[in-house]
C-alpha cells in the first residue's frame, strides 16, 4: 500500500465526512417540521434521497465527461447553495401558503426547506458518485479497495454521529415554536465547509484513476452484468436499512410521552444522543472491518452483518415493552438493540459496492451513477416505515421491513454476487 496516492485518498475521505454531515441532519431537521405538520417528519429526508433518483445517472455522465476533480467542484458549489436555502427557510415565515395537504395549509417556508433538501441531495449524490469508485480504483479494487472505502467510512460515521447529537442539543425539546433558526449554526458551518473545500480542492492535483473516459466506446450498459443488477437492488435496500434504522429511532424517542400524554422534557436531545451512538457504532464497525479485511472477505463480512442485524432487530421486537433507566427518565430496551445494529450496517455499502463493481472495468463510472440512483432507497424505505407501517404496527413494528431488507442482502451475499459476465 506504500505506492498509493495518499493525498488523493485523504481528499476523498474528507469528502465522505461532508456527505455524512449533510445526510445525517436531514432526519433531525424533519423532526422540527413534524411539530408543524404531523406528516412531514420524513419528507425532507425523502427529498434529500429523491435527488439520487434524478441525479444518479446524470452524475455518472458528469464523471465520464468532466472527470473526477471538476465534478467534485460542481458538487461542492451545489452543497453550499443547498444549505443556504435550508437556512433561508427559517426566516421566511409560514404566512404565505401555496398549497394544502390533508386540509392543512402548507407555508412557503416549508416548501423552501424542501427545495434546499433537494439541492443538498444533488450535492451528496454527485459527491458519492465520485468518491466511492475513486477510492476503490485508487486502492486497485479487491481487498485493498474495500479497506480504503471502509477506512473512509469510519470517518464518515464519526461525523455522522456528531450531526444528530449537535442538532438534538440545539433543539432540546420539540415544541410548536421550534423552527430551523434553532439549528442555524449547523447550516452556517456546513456552508463554510463546502466553500472552504471548494477552494482547497481547486488547488489539489487529482489524477484521473481511469484516464480520459470521454472518448471511450461503451458496448452496453453496466446493467448488462447480472451481479451488478442484483447489487444495485441490494444498494437500494442497504441505504434504506442504514438510514431507516436511526431515522425511525430518532422519531420514536423524540415523540415519547409520559403517562398523561405530555411530551417528556429533553426527548429530542435523548434521541439525538441515541442516534449519534448508532453512527458511532457504524464507525467502530467500519474500523474493525478495515483491520480484518485482509483475513475476512467482504462477502463473508456481509453475511455476518445480515445475520447479526436480523438477530438484533428480532431481539428488539421481543423486548419492546421493557424500559430501562436513562439519566432522569427511561428509554425502551429495544432501542439499545437497534443502536447496536450500527456495528453491522457499517459493512453493507462498501461490501456491496465492492462485489457489484467487480470486473466492470471501464463501466465502473457509469455503474457508480446507477448506484447513486438506487440510493433513493434511503428516502423511500424510511417513508414507508413512517407513513405506512408506523400508523398500523407502531414504531417498533415498522422494523420488520428492515429485517426483510436484510434478508435480500443475505441472498445477494450467498448467491447473487457471482460474476457471470466480465467486461471487455
Amino acid at each position: 500500500m506504500k505506492h498509493l496516492n495518499w493525498i488523493a485518498i485523504a481528499t476523498m475521505w474528507a469528502i465522505l465526512c461532508m456527505i455524512a454531515f449533510v445526510t445525517n441532519i436531514a432526519a433531525p431537521f424533519g423532526n422540527i417540521w413534524s411539530t408543524h405538520y404531523e406528516w412531514a417528519g420524513m419528507v425532507g429526508n425523502l427529498m434529500n434521497f429523491a435527488a439520487y433518483l434524478f441525479m444518479g445517472i446524470p452524475s455518472g455522465a458528469l464523471l465520464v465527461h468532466f472527470g473526477y476533480k471538476k465534478t467534485i467542484l460542481i458538487a461542492l458549489a451545489t452543497g453550499a447553495v443547498g444549505m443556504g436555502t435550508q437556512l433561508a427557510s427559517g426566516y421566511i415565515g409560514d404566512s404565505t401558503s401555496l398549497l394544502s395537504i390533508g386540509g392543512q395549509a402548507v407555508g412557503l417556508n416549508f416548501l423552501v426547506y424542501l427545495l434546499g433538501a433537494l439541492i443538498c441531495g444533488f450535492c451528496v449524490c454527485i459527491l458519492n458518485t465520485c468518491v466511492n469508485p475513486m477510492i476503490n480504483l485508487l486502492g486497485g479494487g479487491g481487498n485493498t479497495g474495500y479497506q480504503l472505502i471502509q477506512a473512509g467510512g469510519t470517518l464518515n460515521s464519526l461525523v455522522g454521529s456528531i450531526a444528530p447529537m449537535a442538532t438534538g442539543a440545539l433543539i432540546g425539546t420539540l415544541t410548536k415554536e421550534s423552527d430551523i433558526t434553532e439549528v442555524a449554526p449547523l447550516c452556517l458551518v456546513a456552508m463554510g465547509i463546502f466553500i472552504t473545500s471548494l477552494v482547497i480542492i481547486s488547488f489539489i492535483r487529482l489524477e484521473e484513476p481511469q484516464g480520459d473516459l470521454s472518448q471511450e466506446h461503451f458496448e452496453h450498459s453496466p446493467l448488462h452484468f447480472n451481479h451488478f443488477r442484483l447489487g444495485a437492488l441490494a444498494i437500494f435496500f442497504a441505504v434504506g436499512i442504514e438510514v431507516g434504522i436511526p431515522s425511525m429511532l430518532n422519531a420514536w424517542i423524540s415523540h415519547l410521552t409520559d403517562a398523561n400524554g405530555e411530551a417528556i422534557e429533553g426527548t429530542a436531545t435523548t434521541a439525538g444522543v441515541l442516534t449519534g451512538i448508532y453512527w458511532l457504532m457504524m464507525m467502530a464497525g467500519r474500523f474493525i472491518c478495515t483491520l480484518i479485511s485482509g483475513k475476512l472477505s467482504p462477502r463473508r463480512q456481509l453475511q455476518i452483518a445480515c445475520y447479526a442485524g436480523m438477530g438484533l432487530l428480532l431481539l428488539a421486537q421481543c423486548t419492546g415493552s421493557v424500559a430501562i433507566p436513562w439519566q432522569e427518565t427511561t428509554i425502551p430496551l429495544a432501542s439499545v438493540f437497534i443502536v447496536l445494529c450500527g456495528l453491522f450496517t457499517s459493512v453493507l455499502w462498501a461490501a456491496i459496492f465492492n462485489l457489484a463493481t467487480a470486473d466492470l472495468g471501464k463501466y465502473t463510472a457509469k455503474a457508480s451513477g446507477i448506484f447513486m440512483t438506487m440510493v433513493v432507497g434511503g428516502g423511500v424505505m424510511p417513508l414507508i416505515q413512517e407513513n405506512v407501517l408506523r400508523p398500523t404496527v407502531g414504531y417498533l413494528g415498522s422494523y420488520f421491513l428492515i429485517i426483510a431488507l436484510f434478508g435480500y442482502i443475505l441472498y445477494y451475499s450467498l448467491h447473487g454476487y457471482r460474476v457471470l459476465q466480465k467486461s471487455l
